[in-house]
């Protein structure tokens, strides 16, 4: 795949998830915090699960290309961790990955793109694609975690429509 689509996918990213806040920054507290009968039991969990996947994925990625050393990228996370005190960290937080994940795709080349890479994949075992094929799924990820926060929403009557692909700004 071109490079182009890697861009449009991380541009559509951010935009999709300043949508989704808006949404989330008029909510209250409880909402944010409401437990659902689902696999992730909040917006809070959903959104910490989103920004966890993304953080590690993009600090993988950026050790694979050589990428220039960043500070934001020491912090370790768990899966499932509750990372944010509040709306207002998570917002501030989500911003500021979505610009690094814009800088970084920016950043690589169509070359970068087809070379293999190998991982040890959570259950520890290893696993070797495309770096293209690995950016796709962070991605693809993020807008299916996104889906399930838009029925979330839905639940608690809270009109949204943010997970449509070149959506408007």
């Amino acid at each position: 795949m071109d490079k182009d689509i890697y861009e449009l996918f991380a541009d559509n990213n951010k935009r999709s998830n300043i949508k989704m806040n808006n949404i989330i920054f008029n909510i209250s507290e409880e909402e944010w915090n409401k437990q659902f009968s689902f696999y992730w039991k909040s917006i809070h969990e959903l959104c910490s699960h989103i920004y966890i996947g993304d953080y590690g994925w993009l600090n993988i990625f950026r050790t694979f290309t050589k990428s220039k050393d960043d500070e934001y990228f020491n912090k370790k996370y768990n899966w499932g961790e509750l990372i944010f005190e509040n709306k207002e960290e998570y917002l501030r937080k989500r911003n500021e990955l979505d610009d690094k994940i814009i800088e970084y795709i920016n950043e690589i080349g169509n070359n970068d793109l087809i070379k293999t890479m190998e991982i040890d994949n959570y259950d520890g075992t290893k696993i070797k694609m495309k770096l293209g094929t690995y950016i796709m799924h962070m991605f693809l990820h993020s807008i299916h975690h996104k889906s399930q926060i838009s029925l979330y929403l839905d639940t608690i009557v809270k009109v949204n429509d943010f997970t449509i692909l070149f959506n408007e700004e």
